[in-house]
């Protein structure tokens, strides 16, 4: 018995620990927000249909969701990347 409920708060992300708390990749030092320009950048952090993800998926602090925002936002204006995507459903 002990083992299948292991496994069962495993699956979830739950354990005795718990999940791991998600770092802003900005305030590390892996990443920096450079300019609009830097299209690759700015498609981690919209979704398949073009909208800017939220703070508790990508990890990102407020300030850098906020400088985030302006530059997704900013590379729409000048079709860096796309305003709006259609979803194709089957």
């Amino acid at each position: 018995m002990p083992r299948e409920r292991d496994s069962k708060n495993r699956r979830r992300g739950g354990g005795r620990r718990g999940r791991r708390p998600k770092v802003c990749p900005f305030c590390t030092g892996e990443m920096e927000i450079t300019a609009y320009h830097d299209s690759r950048m700015v498609r981690r952090f919209i979704s398949d249909t073009a909208k800017i993800l939220p703070r508790r998926r990508t990890g990102v602090c407020a300030k850098h969701q906020r400088r985030l925002a302006t530059t997704i936002k900013r590379s729409r204006v000048l079709a860096l990347v796309p305003i709006k995507e259609t979803l194709v459903r089957k």
